[in-house]
C-alpha cells in the first residue's frame, strides 16, 4: 500500500505562523493545499521558514491563471510554491497577483532554485518577479510577443480550448489545421518587426551579461577575454544545448545555459489533452526514462483523484522504475566516457544492457522506447511467465557482472580519476540552496532520496542504502551512479521473489477519467533527479493546469557554480557529470 504523506499544514504551524506574522496568512479553500501568502510578507515568511522550521529545500515554483473567480477568491494569477524539509510532505504557499499587473516578490535571493524557475513563470505566464537578479525569457526568445500559459493565449492554428476536437470526435472528420485557421489568424509580431524587413542580428539580450564580465581587466595578466559559444549541439551529443562562456585565457569565468530550442510548450498541450491522453507525452520529456516519466505524472493524478493501484500493479511499477534507473546511470557514464576521451568501449557495453532491459519493456508493454505504460490505477499489461523469467535473468546474473565490469574498467582508470577528482565540485550547502536532487545532490554528501524522504509506491518495503558522495566532484557523481545501480539490483531481485499474484487495475481500465476539483503535487525520485508533477483539477476530463518540474531543468542551473576556475577543456565533462535530457529541459 501506498505510504501516505500530506501537504496540509499541522494546525500548530499556521498558529505559529499567524502568530509570527499576523495577517499574512490563511489556509487555502477545501481540496486546494497548504497556505495562502500575503506578498508584502512572502520574502520575510520564507527566511522564516528556511532559517528556523528546516525548510531549506524549494523543490518547485509554478503558477497558475484564474481569469474567473472561484471558490470565493477574485480572478488572479497565482504563484505556487512546494517547500520541503528533510522528510514528508511538502509546505504549499499560494500568493496571488493582480491580473492587470501580476507581481510578486522574489525568493531567488533566498533560495537560488527560483532563478531558473521564476524565470520559466515569466516567460510563459507573465508574472513579474521583483527583485530578481536577471528576469529574462528562459524557454521562449526574448522577441516573442505573449504568454502561451495564460488562458486567453491561442496558437496561431488554435481550434478547441480542450479535447477531444470536435472534428476528431465523434465523427472523425479532421480539416488541415492550414485550410481550417489562416496563419494571420493568432500570429503576433514584436512591435516594430516584420518578416520582410528581418535581418539576422546577435542577441545582444544574451551576450550583455558576459560583455560586462569580458570587458573587466584581468588582475593578474594581460590576456584576453573571450565571449564562447558552445553549441548548440547536434542531439546526438548531450542534446540542443548552448553554453554562454566567458574566458580568461582558458579559464573560465562565466557560464550560461541557453535553452528552449527543443521547447513545444508541452504544459500547454497537456492543459488540452485528456488526463489519460497525457500518459503517452510524459514518454517524450526524458526519452530515456519513459517508465519513470510515466510513474510520475500517475503518482499525481492518483493523489488528485484518490486512487489507489493493486499490490502488483505497484510491485510491476517498481520493477520498471529501476530497470529504468539501471539502464539511464548505464548510459550516463558511457556517454561520460566518450566525453573524457576513452570512446566507445564503456558507451557500447552499456548499449549492450540497455537493448536487453528495451526488451523486457518491449515484452510488457509493446514498445520500446516510448512505453506508454502506466496508468491511473495500474499498469496497461500484466508481467508473463515469459517477461519475469527475463527480468530474473537481468537482475539476478546479467546486470551484477555488467556492474562489476564497468567498475574495473573506469573507477581506477587513470584517465578517468585525472579528468573528474576534483572537478566541478559542488559543496552540499549550494547543491541544496539550488534545488539540485539525484545523484548530482548525493553526490556533495547530502543523503536525500525521495523514496526514503516522501516515500511513494511501496518503496517503504525494500531494503535498500541512500548511495552519497563525499567530496561533491564530477568524481564522486560517477561513484553514486555505479553505486545507485548496485542499489537498483538489490530492489530488483526482492521486488521480483516478492512479486505477488492478483489484478493489475483498480477496476477496469478507462480511455478517459475525472478529477475531482483541486490541486495536487506529485513527485518521485527518477534516476536524473525530482521529476513532480503539479495538477490542477477543475472537475473536468482535461487538467486545468499541468506542469513539470524537471530535474534536468534545476540541476542545469548550477553549470555557473560548478565551472567557474576551471579550464575549458573541464566544462564537456562537468555537463556530462550533472546528466541532463534535453527533451526534458525544454518541455
Amino acid at each position: 500500500m501506498t505510504t501516505e504523506t500530506t501537504s496540509e499544514p499541522s494546525a500548530g504551524l499556521i498558529a505559529q505562523l499567524q502568530e509570527q506574522f499576523p495577517g499574512a496568512i490563511k489556509a487555502t479553500p477545501e481540496s486546494y493545499e497548504g497556505l495562502i501568502v500575503d506578498p508584502a510578507h512572502l520574502v520575510s515568511l520564507a527566511t522564516h521558514l528556511r532559517d528556523k522550521l528546516g525548510y531549506t529545500y524549494l523543490s518547485n515554483v509554478t503558477s497558475v491563471d484564474y481569469p474567473e473567480g472561484e471558490n470565493g477568491l477574485p480572478p488572479r494569477f497565482e504563484t505556487v510554491y512546494h517547500l520541503y524539509q528533510r522528510t514528508g510532505g511538502p509546505l504549499t504557499l499560494h500568493v496571488h497577483a493582480d491580473r492587470n499587473d501580476p507581481a510578486v516578490p522574489s525568493l531567488a535571493p533566498i533560495f537560488p532554485s527560483a532563478i531558473f524557475q521564476e524565470r520559466e513563470v515569466w516567460d510563459l505566464m507573465g508574472i513579474r518577479f521583483d527583485g530578481h537578479p536577471d528576469l529574462r525569457r528562459i524557454l521562449l526568445w526574448e522577441g516573442y510577443v505573449g504568454h502561451p500559459l495564460r488562458k486567453d493565449w491561442h496558437e496561431v492554428y488554435y481550434e478547441e480550448e480542450k479535447k477531444p476536437f470536435e472534428s476528431r470526435f465523434p465523427e472523425g472528420k479532421p480539416v488541415p489545421a492550414e485550410e481550417r485557421s489562416p496563419l494571420g489568424r493568432n500570429l503576433r509580431y514584436p512591435d516594430g518587426w516584420s518578416p520582410k524587413e528581418w535581418r539576422s542580428l546577435a542577441d545582444t539580450w544574451g551576450y550583455q551579461p558576459h560583455d560586462v564580465v569580458a570587458e573587466k581587466a584581468s588582475p593578474d595578466h594581460p590576456s584576453d577575454r573571450v565571449v564562447l559559444n558552445m553549441g548548440p549541439h547536434h542531439p546526438s551529443t548531450h542534446g540542443v544545448l548552448r553554453l554562454l562562456v566567458t574566458l580568461d585565457g582558458e579559464t573560465i569565468l562565466k557560464v550560461e545555459p541557453t535553452v528552449g530550442f527543443l521547447h513545444r510548450c508541452h504544459e500547454k498541450i497537456g492543459e488540452r489533452n485528456t488526463w489519460v491522453a497525457n500518459i503517452p507525452y510524459t514518454d517524450r520529456l526524458d526519452y530515456v526514462c519513459s517508465m519513470t516519466n510515466n510513474l510520475a505524472y500517475i503518482v499525481a493524478g492518483e493523489k488528485l483523484m484518490g486512487v489507489q493501484a493493486p499490490e502488483r500493479a505497484e510491485y510491476i511499477r517498481v520493477i520498471m522504475s529501476e530497470f529504468t534507473r539501471f539502464m539511464n546511470h548505464a548510459i550516463s557514464i558511457g556517454f561520460t566516457g566518450n566525453d573524457l576521451g576513452i570512446y566507445f568501449t564503456a558507451m557500447l557495453y552499456s548499449l549492450e544492457e540497455r537493448e536487453l532491459i528495451l526488451d523486457l519493456f518491449e515484452m510488457v508493454s509493446g514498445s520500446r522506447m516510448m512505453c506508454n505504460y502506466m496508468r491511473f490505477g495500474g499498469v496497461a499489461h500484466d508481467m508473463t511467465e515469459e517477461s519475469i523469467k527475463w527480468a530474473r535473468g537481468l537482475a539476478f546474473e546479467r546486470m551484477p557482472r555488467f556492474v562489476d565490469k564497468l567498475d574495473a574498467f573506469l573507477t581506477h582508470n587513470e584517465i578517468v580519476h585525472a579528468r573528474m577528482y576534483n572537478v566541478g565540485v559542488l559543496p552540499p550547502d549550494k547543491a541544496i540552496a539550488y534545488g539540485c536532487t539525484g545523484p548530482l545532490l548525493r553526490a556533495s554528501g547530502v543523503p536525500y532520496d525521495i523514496r526514503r524522504a516522501e516515500p511513494y509506491s511501496i518503496y517503504d518495503r525494500f531494503d535498500f542504502d541512500v548511495v552519497t558522495g563525499t567530496n561533491g566532484d564530477c568524481y564522486d557523481r560517477y561513484l553514486v551512479r555505479i553505486g545507485e545501480m548496485r542499489q537498483s539490483i538489490r530492489i530488483l531481485q526482492q521486488a521480483l521473489d516478492q512479486l505477488p499474484e492478483g489484478p493489475i487495475m483498480e477496476g477496469k481500465s478507462r480511455y478517459n477519467v475525472k478529477a475531482p476539483a483541486g490541486e495536487a503535487y506529485g513527485r518521485i525520485e527518477a534516476p536524473k533527479g525530482e521529476l513532480g508533477f503539479y495538477l490542477v483539477s477543475d472537475g473536468s476530463a482535461n487538467p486545468y493546469r499541468y506542469h513539470i518540474r524537471s530535474p534536468s531543468f534545476i540541476n542545469l542551473a548550477t553549470m555557473n557554480e560548478m565551472s567557474k576556475g576551471h579550464l575549458i577543456g573541464d566544462l564537456v565533462i562537468i555537463l556530462a557529470s550533472v546528466d541532463i535530457t534535453l527533451g526534458e529541459v525544454d518541455r
